[in-house]
């Protein structure tokens, strides 16, 4: 009992001693800015598309996907996301999109569920 007290005493008093006995000068994590010259800003879109709780891939394809957005619309990518096409644009004015499904017949074929469900599953109101 006494030799396992002395022997973890022993390891923290030279853990300790060895993390101040190493300086760290000139370590410090400096980036170039210059790396950072050319960079901008670009916008890859969905235009409306917030935050996604509905996305669905095709079997056999999966390089297509289609999304359902929060603040509304359903897009589609036909390169796994690089750049995606608004689907529902002049076709439905709804909020929200809450479930996508696409046929298993027929990948051109999707299925679009408005609304969302409710917040983590609660789904009493005003108390009852």
């Amino acid at each position: 009992m006494i030799l396992r007290r002395t022997l973890a005493a022993l390891v923290v008093s030279v853990s300790t001693l060895l993390s101040f006995s190493f300086p760290t000068y000139g370590l410090e994590d400096t980036i170039d800015a210059v790396l950072f010259d050319k960079m901008e800003y670009r916008f890859v879109g969905p235009y409306r598309g917030g935050r996604s709780v509905a996305v669905s891939g095709v079997k056999g394809n999966p390089q297509l996907y289609y999304m359902g957005a929060a603040g509304g619309g359903v897009w589609k990518t036909e390169n796994a996301g690089i750049s995606w096409k608004p689907l529902s644009d002049k076709h439905f004015a709804v909020g929200s999109i809450g479930s996508i499904a696409v046929a298993p017949s027929d990948p051109n074929v999707i299925y679009v569920g408005t609304g969302e469900g409710p917040i983590r599953g609660v789904t009493t109101s005003h108390g009852e």
